[in-house]
């Protein structure tokens, strides 16, 4: 493909949030016929739920993924393996999942697609969020790492080998520094109310790939729910743009709902063309595999329409 066809080429993300045990065959189905190009999946896939995990592992379609705190829920706190449903002398579900996915986990590490002219770049795999060092045991054990500063060095050095300019950073918690109010991307939304719960590490990675002149169009994650714990009188923010990033957090829980006789599955659709975002909408594919809603939540001013 030549690098002006490359500029013309509207590339189509979709963005699955966190799934939470709510995963189903037409999920997959619906996603062709959204004519999909690339689909991110932020992680949350349950509580270490293996057989989820063996379902996306069998999407057909290139993508990229990453293990959010709820996929290490009985392997990386003290007190979840207080609660373990199995024996973890035996059995090592955490490593199950990894291994199910193999080289589309890009959590610590990367996944060109020369097709597509980009690069994804894992943040912190089973991220909690915060700016306090959580779980040190399993990360040392599992990833040979013991602070922040180890931790962004592992992406930055995945970012050095990406094998294209334009980079995705795709995480489960998203970067600090996108607000500290509670409605804010990674906003604290439980007691005491306030604060940037963002990953210092994923900030440290993102301006890190500024300073080697990557394209950075979009940095996506999920775990802060759209639905805030403290009000329902509004919503999380799921945008926040700037330098020419948008940053997506596209954890809209439940992600299947029942709306009267149909079920109704959301996606987070991005539209990507010469390294920037045209388009982010939320949508809505009911029964039919149809886009029964869509909200449109950011338009570039320089949006190009995609000829019929």
């Amino acid at each position: 493909m030549t690098s002006q066809r490359k500029n013309e080429q509207i590339i189509k993300i979709a963005v699955v949030g966190d799934i939470h045990d709510q995963w189903e065959a037409d999920d997959a189905i619906a996603l062709q016929q959204l004519g999909i190009d690339l689909v991110l999946f932020v992680g949350d896939f349950g509580n270490e739920s293996v057989n989820v995990v063996r379902a996306i592992a069998a999407v057909d379609l290139p993508k990229a993924c990453v293990f959010g705190n709820h996929d290490a829920w009985y392997s990386a706190s003290d007190w979840g393996k207080q609660k373990c449903p199995y024996d973890r002398t035996k059995e090592d579900w955490v490593q199950d999942q990894i291994d199910l996915l193999a080289e589309t986990h890009v959590g610590y590490g990367k996944l060109d697609f020369p097709a597509l002219d980009l690069t994804v770049i894992g943040s912190r795999p089973f991220s909690w969020g915060g700016n306090v060092w959580k779980n040190a045991e399993f990360y040392k054990e599992r990833f040979g790492v013991t602070s922040f500063a180890e931790s962004a060095a592992k992406m930055i050095a995945a970012t050095k080998s990406a094998a294209c300019e334009t980079v995705i950073f795709l995480g489960h918690n998203g970067p600090v520094g996108l607000g500290d109010r509670p409605e804010d991307p990674c906003g604290k939304d439980w007691q005491p109310i306030g604060g940037d719960y963002g990953d210092p590490d994923l900030a440290e990675a993102i301006a890190s790939a500024r300073s080697f002149g990557k394209t950075i169009p979009l940095v996506t994650f999920g775990h802060m729910h759209h639905s805030l714990r403290h009000t329902k009188q509004y919503l999380r923010k799921a945008i926040f743009a700037s330098d020419g990033t948008v940053y997506l957090n596209a954890a809209r829980v439940p992600r299947i709902i029942q709306n009267n006789q149909e079920r109704w599955r959301n996606f987070s659709i991005v539209s990507l063309q010469a390294g920037l975002v045209s388009q982010v909408s939320l949508v809505w594919v009911g029964q039919d595999f149809a886009v029964v809603s869509e909200e449109i939540i950011y338009q570039s001013a320089n949006q190009v329409v995609q000829p019929a």
